[in-house]
């Protein structure tokens, strides 16, 4: 009797298990939707849309990028996290995605839980530039004007808990060192008021910033990562710099819906290894400061995002950086 009540579970299971072998197999048996939960225009917006012809040719279907800004990522992210689990939407992630449920209240997802790691995509270090006016040409320098003026120094971000706003509070913990933070509600706008001397400094990505340090509107004190940019090989790195073991460097990958069959994250890794390996595209994105570079596994990505989860949380704990 015990046998027979239990029969109907183990063969239901099994029937799965079928099921989802078979539906591996197949795949892709449509067009792949890449949602990227921000405004067109930004690196995680370039980089998807670079991917998308390459992993088209490789996995044999359309790859189609699809924009769903707003709510801080989190209408793109939800709607992703919500999809079925047969690896045909994806999202496109950056650092924010295991942040922003450290800082808002609801964020509608648990970057760990709901969803599995396809594979990161780029790293693009981030530059600590200043405004022309402030009287700092070092980071030393620039750590001993904070420590002579406690909350004195100003710094912008595109908002609470974003990318710019972790690493400067990561640098005020090893630096020794407390400075104002002035939140914006995008990094455009941040960088403008650097410009202009409303604030005096800010953590930017190179990508981005690279254009107004080479037209002196704004002077680079050191990179986040721990070796120098190749696009801006003359800026020294934070960590020889005075802050040893400072590094805060951001970057993009894709995830997939909690459930996904580990056989169809492995096709989808290979696929964008193979695409961000190509010479002639990794140099044409070296050269604006963004570095292809993929995971060797989806399991060494979800490790990655989840050391990244726990690590941010500790700092947001230590900063009292909160929800709003």
């Amino acid at each position: 009797m015990r046998f027979a009540r239990l029969l109907p579970p183990v063969l239901a299971a099994f029937l799965g298990a079928a099921a989802l072998a078979q539906s591996a197999a197949d795949y892709p048996s449509r067009p792949i939707r890449i949602v990227v939960p921000l405004a067109a225009g930004g690196n995680v917006d370039i980089v998807a849309r670079t991917l998308a012809e390459p992993l088209a040719k490789s996995l044999g279907q359309p790859v189609v990028v699809e924009n769903r800004p707003g709510a801080s990522s989190l209408v793109g992210t939800q709607f992703v996290a919500k999809s079925a689990p047969d690896g045909h939407t994806l999202l496109a992630m950056a650092n924010t995605f295991a942040t922003v449920p450290l800082i808002v209240p609801d964020p509608g997802y648990d970057p760990l839980k709901d969803f599995a790691g396809v594979t990161q995509t780029c790293l693009v270090p981030q530059v600590l530039i200043v405004n022309p006016a402030l009287p700092a040409h070092s980071v030393r320098e620039l750590i001993a004007l904070a420590r002579a003026q406690p909350g004195g120094i100003s710094y912008a971000t595109s908002g609470n808990g974003s990318t710019g706003h972790m690493a400067a509070e990561l640098f005020n913990r090893q630096a020794g060192v407390k400075m104002l933070h002035v939140p914006y509600k995008g990094n455009s706008q941040a960088l403008t008021d650097v410009i202009g001397g409303q604030v005096a400094m800010m953590f930017d990505q190179v990508s981005t910033s690279a254009p107004q340090i080479k037209a002196g509107k704004v002077r680079a004190l050191a990179v986040t990562s721990l070796k120098r940019s190749p696009l801006l090989p003359e800026v020294p790195t934070v960590d020889e710099s005075g802050v040893p073991g400072y590094e805060d460097i951001t970057f993009n990958g894709l995830v997939a819906p909690a459930g996904t069959a580990r056989e169809t994250l492995v096709r989808l890794n290979r696929a964008v290894a193979n695409a961000v390996s190509a010479p002639d595209l990794y140099n044409r994105f070296l050269e604006r400061g963004i570095e292809l570079k993929a995971s060797s596994s989806p399991e060494e990505f979800t490790a990655h995002i989840k050391a990244e989860f726990e690590k941010k949380g500790r700092l947001a704990r230590e900063a009292g950086i909160r929800p709003e």
